[in-house]
């Protein structure tokens, strides 16, 4: 393993710990305190997503992925497609 897989294998496990702390949020609230810990389940997920970007970052820098910034413009277009999907869901009574 080079060092640009090893820092894709860690972006992989970032991604992991955000859906796995998201999971916990979904079952126990965005507002828990998980016993022996002091930070909310949001606190936790933001935690999460900085160490997620930073990973990002410093594949940035060994040119391994492409420099990204969401724009406003990208961000109301995903904005649009969950959306549309949420109302499928709606419709499919799956979401009230």
């Amino acid at each position: 393993m080079n060092r640009i897989e090893h820092l894709l294998s860690c972006l992989a496990e970032e991604c992991c710990e955000v859906g796995q702390r998201v999971s916990k949020a979904l079952r126990f609230g965005l507002d828990e305190i998980q016993a022996g810990q002091d930070q909310t389940n949001a606190e936790r997920i933001a935690d999460e997503l900085d160490d997620l970007i930073a990973v990002a970052r410093i594949l940035q820098g060994e040119k391994a992925l492409p420099e990204f910034m969401p724009t406003q413009i990208s961000i109301l277009m995903k904005q649009a497609k969950i959306e549309k999907f949420m109302a499928i869901s709606r419709n499919e009574g799956v979401l009230s």
